[in-house]
């Protein structure tokens, strides 16, 4: 008899819940995080010509020359740094998580952050050690620290702005954590076209530094464009991880023309700034709700019911993104993308009601 899953495959993975995305057929969508505005007529047709001409019975070269010269001029990466290129950040961190993967290896990361640091540890069988942060979710050095004292991780991730937090923590504490860590330090910069500030520029002060985004946020989440930036020695690693031909032509074709038209994307962005501090004045009025300080294109509020919110706000058409599923100093708290001006007015009145059947 053939051996089931169960006799195959690792425990810890059997353990694990597959991520799951919610529907979002005919809702206002503010669960993930992306861009709610379309690009323009010209340029929606610039990209369709160029896919047009794409040899798509090709494969895609791997250093995609054209991509990376244009991410380089927009995103002011120096010559002397190389850069990688993921389907998506997620592949960023799984190529960087195997390939410090060896027996013993500790993967370090504040806690709460992006979760997704902590599944790349376990599908690698490495040890995930989480940071507690304040309870505002300030991050303190002194404990941060002695964590890495300890624990001597291989690789440590910190969010710049921090998800699900939206803040930023404080440059001087990344600094010193960059300099006392005794490997790896990515600064996973996915918000920076909101938070506007960046380590891209500190590289050559520390020598083990990379700085890793992405374009989900910027308005390109259907492409799935990831990348990191570094020494080469870093980089020449990393790369004998990434799978062959890891991101696609029309991955490259369409980021190309897009990154061409930066400033369709940074205006966008300046908007989706303008829409949060104006929905996080809005919500600060609403009785029993908490809002805590963004960099990001969301912010995270604290509510009295977080189940009940949700399923109320859900009732009425906006899809949010419950956080109350046991990680600590996120207890009944929702986190809202910015939308459009109308879909951030549909949500501010989906929580009025939702919170008033709490």
């Amino acid at each position: 008899m053939s051996a089931g899953p169960e006799k195959v495959i690792r425990d810890e993975i059997r353990a694990l819940t597959a991520y799951h995305v919610q529907s979002a057929e005919g809702m206002v969508k503010l669960d993930a995080m992306e861009n709610p505005y379309r690009l323009p007529d010209g340029l929606r047709r610039e990209i369709g010509e160029a896919v047009a001409s794409a040899e798509i019975n090709r494969y895609p070269d791997p250093t995609a020359p054209a991509l990376v010269k244009r991410l380089r001029k927009v995103m002011g990466i120096a010559p002397e740094y190389d850069v990688l290129l993921g389907n998506g950040s997620d592949e960023i961190i799984h190529i960087i998580v195997q390939s410090v993967a060896r027996p013993g290896a500790v993967v370090l990361a504040p806690r709460p952050c992006f979760f997704m640091f902590s599944q790349y540890a376990q599908f690698a069988g490495l040890r995930y050690v989480g940071v507690l942060l304040n309870r505002d979710f300030t991050l303190e050095p002194s404990v941060f620290l002695r964590a890495l004292a300890e624990h001597r991780p291989a690789v440590v991730f910190i969010d710049y702005p921090n998800n699900p937090s939206g803040n930023l923590f404080s440059d001087e504490a990344i600094a010193q954590i960059i300099a006392a860590a005794p490997g790896l330090v990515v600064i996973d910069e996915a918000y920076h076209p909101f938070a506007r500030k960046t380590f891209m520029t500190r590289l050559a002060e520390f020598p083990n530094l990379v700085v890793m985004r992405t374009l989900s946020k910027l308005g390109l989440a259907g492409i799935r464009l990831g990348y990191c930036v570094g020494r080469p020695e870093w980089i020449r690693e990393f790369d004998k991880v990434r799978p062959p031909y890891n991101v696609s032509m029309l991955t490259h074709v369409v980021a190309e023309r897009v990154l061409a038209h930066y400033d369709v994307l940074d205006a966008q962005a300046r908007t989706i700034n303008a829409e949060r501090e104006r929905l996080g004045g809005e919500l600060r009025k609403l009785p029993g709700v908490t809002v805590f300080p963004s960099d990001a294109n969301f912010v995270l509020v604290r509510v009295p019911d977080a189940t009940r919110v949700f399923e109320g706000m859900r009732r009425r058409g906006v899809l949010v993104k419950n956080l109350h599923t046991g990680v600590p100093l996120l207890d009944h708290c929702v986190r809202l993308t910015i939308g459009t001006p109308e879909e951030n007015r549909r949500c501010l009145a989906a929580l009025a009601e939702a919170l008033a059947e709490c």
